[in-house]
């Protein structure tokens, strides 16, 4: 049987692969690289991986800067903003059951890089509630998506990405130091969801949980004013929050195509 060539479908095929995983490799970290790093990432020969960024740089998925260091590229954002409206829309159906159960405003978010972005709210029906601008970024460590988001990784990649990131206040209550960040991992993990109680914001309280199972790193979210979101409140919204996002899980795999 001839092995397969680069030239040929299954050679393709992998090739194919590979440079996704290269793209992947690079948004983990924070979207530059140099050609070693992603050797020893993706333990692929460098004139492997130097074939392959030419290629991307070429189509504008990778661009190299002057440092000769490669950053994800600007052709890149059409791709995911179209994502996101299509995620946003799969979720809305969710997001809406979550409102009409816990009463509170539900949010979707994905880690994006660094950072956590939200791609989806359904806003809650109380006069008072909270709001989240659709295209949000903020750092993981001040918010219940973003622990939620975190909780599987290493702690040598969550380390490094806060690294990148700092740990900036955004109250007094906000996670500062990164032992502290790792100890509320395990808790997450423990608890089975995620809490930002005032992190974020003074009187804001939120509850996050992973979608099992999702192509990408997703979480689902109810917020809402601290007075409200009591523990007794949690104990009725969590096992919801579980549910639906077991239930979103299912149905992006399911938009997700097939092998």
């Amino acid at each position: 049987m001839p092995v397969p060539t680069p030239s040929s479908p299954s050679g393709s095929v992998q090739s194919l692969e590979r440079a996704f995983d290269l793209l992947e490799r690079m948004a983990d970290a924070g979207g530059e690289v140099g050609l070693s790093e992603l050797a020893t990432d993706s333990g692929l020969p460098l004139p492997t991986i130097h074939r392959l960024m030419r290629t991307l740089v070429t189509c504008g998925y990778v661009r190299q800067q002057p440092s000769r260091r490669y950053a994800l590229g600007p052709r890149l954002i059409r791709l995911g903003e179209s994502a996101s409206r299509l995620l946003g829309s799969w979720a809305r159906p969710s997001l809406a059951r979550l409102v009409e159960e816990t009463g509170e405003t539900a949010n979707m978010a994905l880690l994006d890089g660094d950072e956590v972005v939200y791609v989806a709210q359904a806003p809650s029906r109380h006069s008072m509630r909270m709001f989240t601008e659709v295209g949000r970024r903020v750092l993981p460590h001040s918010t219940g998506v973003g622990k939620a988001l975190l909780a599987d990784s290493s702690p040598q990649e969550v380390r490094a990405l806060l690294a990148r990131t700092g740990m900036p206040a955004a109250t007094d209550r906000t996670i500062t130091t990164p032992d502290a960040f790792l100890a509320a991992l395990e808790e997450v993990r423990r608890a089975g969801y995620a809490v930002d109680d005032n992190e974020q914001e003074i009187g804001v309280r939120c509850l996050a949980v992973a979608v099992p199972g999702s192509p990408t790193r997703t979480a689902l979210s109810v917020s809402g004013p601290a007075g409200r979101l009591t523990d007794e409140a949690t104990e009725r919204i969590v096992p919801v929050l579980r549910a639906v996002a077991t239930e979103l899980g299912e149905t992006l795999r399911g938009a997700a195509p097939t092998p």
